[in-house]
């Protein structure tokens, strides 16, 4: 079994975030779940919108329960597309949108990673500067 995400690397990778959102001039939470999808660690910037809490950590969940990047989920959620709709059989916990990422280890996933709070590509390069820590 990989070894788990520990909160010290939790910890760092919020803060590879947090310098990737400063260096983009943009507000997020990031939320870092373990394997089994319980919140390790959550930050939010000072100007985050709160409505970002709850979706980034859906976000990382989704990762972690789907095993693969949110954004990978929006074209068969679409209508008419294989999964058309799963977002909804969870009371609308699926996120299907980017700036969700699984954390994989010896190719284990072992967490993920949801940010919220700007545009769905400034959510993802957030996102990718933690993920970058994390592997």
């Amino acid at each position: 079994m990989a070894p788990p995400v520990t909160l010290r690397e939790a910890l760092n990778a919020i803060e590879a975030c947090l310098a990737k959102a400063a260096e983009q001039g943009t507000n997020h939470i990031i939320t870092i779940v373990d394997r089994g999808g319980h919140t390790l660690a959550q930050a939010r910037m000072d100007k985050a919108i709160r409505a970002s809490i709850i979706i980034s950590q859906n976000k990382a969940v989704t990762a972690v329960l789907a095993d693969m990047p949110t954004h990978y989920l929006a074209e068969a959620c679409l209508p008419g597309g294989e999964l058309y709709g799963c977002q909804e059989s969870s009371c609308g916990n699926l996120v299907i949108f980017g700036g969700g990422f699984p954390i994989t280890r010896d190719g284990e996933i072992v967490g993920g990673i949801g940010v919220s709070g700007g545009s769905v590509a400034e959510d993802m390069a957030v996102a990718e500067a933690g993920l970058g820590v994390l592997q």
